[in-house]
């Protein structure tokens, strides 16, 4: 009997994957790279370990569900280390706020900046734990197949003004502007404008207070590979450096893939985790869906890119927080740029992600991996060289953080590589080099957006961050339920009717 086959293993590709199987459900896993992870990928250079991609787990609930519907325990493949602080927020000022659980220490912090400003988050807090529920709890693992599904949950978005953006709906709560950057900078996290995003995703917020903010021993990399053992321990099978060139049709059904090595593998289903444009345009264009689709698709607004750059040194600077945000001098003005501009800005705002501090084994003794990414503009924003560009951004970013963050820094070097709006596109096969896929605003997300289940092709699905709910580890892994639920109802009714 065909298998069903996932096209990429990141982490929509995984978790779909693993559902799949615990469900009775053979499942092919295929991998264009040489290891699974996809956006978290891990490179290792001179006895560094860096982590590609994301490194903010928010929801190990959702993790730890995969692992208990296979009959097994998450401690027995990874191990989920606590964060504390969440993120060290820093500003050119001087001025830094630590921002955790402890609230308490929150408190503290708020009443330093304006005191008036405890009350207020106080507010802020309630209304993102009420769209934390209606958003995430109620829909965030529900597929968005017709319009009715959107007028059911039109009353409640209303009522929370989803209309209103992120930075709109914080400013409500908060005065100072420096808080007002520290509660509304979450949506860049996931590819949105904090000043164009739904105000939907305050729910992040709560998302945080909830479970806190965790860091996988060894690495997001290691989350990964105890994902993939799971799958496989399951019974199911990846492929790597398998790279898919078609998805092969007959009629408006899939009945497989063909890869670039030209081998042909037949499928009962098959579901894409890689980039929507990509899976609509590369891999279906030469079928009439896959071509109209792909056509529609590139009318969307697309995420910014980033830029990243992965350095080793040979002194740990233990003077770091896990995960700092490093706010430049600009912050509406630069993120519009971002978004809306054709060129690079002059400055930027960075994140810092140094994770020797909670786990030293990720470089030499007495030794630190780290990794900083700019949010950049995207190719269709920007049609930038990279090639001139990522060596003079690299030395700007390098300068900046010895002169800020990481004293000694050039001298300490010992490897670095870096991965900009290009390797998106041509690694990743991101179109425009758009690093979370789809634009997350109001207008692109839900029914709008890339539906889990293609209406026209009836055994093709998505998984991933250009489907809902959307991008980062918590989206992507939401998708792979509301996914998993359409498949395993369909697949398993049709094999009771065979």
């Amino acid at each position: 009997m065909s298998k069903t086959i996932v096209i990429g293993a990141g982490f929509g590709g995984l978790a779909l994957a693993i559902r799949l199987q615990a469900a009775g459900i053979p499942t092919l896993l295929l991998e264009s790279r040489d290891k699974p992870g996809g956006r978290a990928y891990v490179y290792e250079d001179e006895g560094f370990v860096f982590d590609a991609g994301p490194t903010v787990i928010t929801d190990p609930s959702a993790i730890e569900e995969l692992f208990e519907l296979a009959g097994k325990n998450i401690a027995d493949y990874v191990e989920l280390l606590p964060v504390t602080p969440f993120y060290r927020l820093c500003w050119e000022s001087g001025e830094v706020f630590d921002y955790d659980n402890d609230q308490p220490n929150l408190e503290r912090q708020i009443e330093h900046f304006n005191p008036k400003d405890v009350e207020g988050y106080h507010r802020f807090l309630d209304y993102s734990k009420a769209v934390f529920d209606e958003g995430y709890v109620k829909l965030g693992t529900v597929p968005f197949l017709s319009f009715r599904d959107m007028l059911r949950a039109a009353p409640q978005l209303a009522k929370l003004q989803a209309w209103k953006s992120v930075y709109t709906k914080v400013s409500q709560y908060i005065e100072d502007e420096h808080l007002r950057q520290a509660f509304s900078f979450h949506s860049l996290l996931v590819g949105g404008n904090p000043f164009a995003t739904s105000s939907i995703y305050t729910l992040i917020h709560a998302l945080e207070r909830k479970w806190g903010v965790w860091f996988p021993r060894g690495g997001t990399g290691a989350l990964v590979k105890g994902m993939a053992r799971l799958f496989e321990d399951l019974g199911g099978e990846i492929q790597v450096n398998a790279k898919v060139q078609r998805i092969e049709m007959e009629g408006n059904r899939a009945r497989g893939v063909t890869l670039h090595d030209g081998r042909e593998i037949p499928a009962r289903a098959v579901a894409s985790n890689a980039d929507v444009v990509h899976t609509y345009e590369k891999l279906l264009g030469h079928h009439p869906v896959g071509e109209k689709r792909a056509r529609k698709l590139k009318g969307k607004r697309m995420s910014n890119s980033l830029f990243v750059l992965y350095f080793g040194l040979d002194h740990n600077h233990t003077q770091l927080a896990h995960h700092t945000v490093c706010f430049g001098p600009r912050y509406r003005e630069l993120i519009d740029e971002i978004f809306n501009s054709d060129g690079l800005a002059e400055d930027f705002s960075l994140y810092l992600h140094a994770p020797c501090v909670t786990d030293p084994s990720l470089a030499p003794d007495g030794c630190g991996s780290y990794y900083v990414l700019a949010p950049v503009p995207h190719l269709g924003t920007a049609a930038l060289d990279w090639e001139v560009e990522g060596p003079k951004l690299r030395e700007r970013i390098f300068d900046y953080l010895e002169k800020h963050y990481m004293p000694g820094l050039r001298d300490q070097l010992v490897t670095h590589r870096t991965f900009t709006p290009f390797d998106f596109r041509d690694t990743l096969g991101a179109h425009l080099g758009s690093a979370f896929s789809v634009e997350p605003i109001l207008t692109q997300s839900a029914w709008f957006r890339p539906h889990n289940l293609d209406s026209q092709i009836d055994n093709l699905y998505l998984v991933g961050a250009g489907t809902h709910p959307g991008a980062g580890i918590p989206g992507v892994i939401g998708s792979a339920k509301a996914t998993a639920g359409l498949m395993v109802e369909r697949l398993t009714s049709k094999k009771k009717s065979a």
